[in-house]
């Protein structure tokens, strides 16, 4: 009888919980979208940063053999 009331309670603590994630995961999903673009942005701008900086050393270092 004890675990049957148990499994209820726990039906009952954890069913909206439940249901409230699968209702705010879509929409924390739809606001970390932009960031993550903006993320991907400044990665990309970084990163070609770091290329116009280092071109004048690979420049002057010459072929790869």
């Amino acid at each position: 009888m004890l675990t049957l009331v148990l499994w209820i309670l726990l039906a009952v603590l954890s069913l909206p919980l439940a249901i409230l994630a699968l209702v705010l995961w879509p929409l924390v999903w739809l606001i970390s979208l932009p960031l993550r673009l903006v993320g991907i942005t400044l990665k990309g701008v970084f990163d070609l940063i770091g290329a116009i900086i280092a071109l004048p050393a690979r420049l002057l270092r010459g072929p790869q053999r």
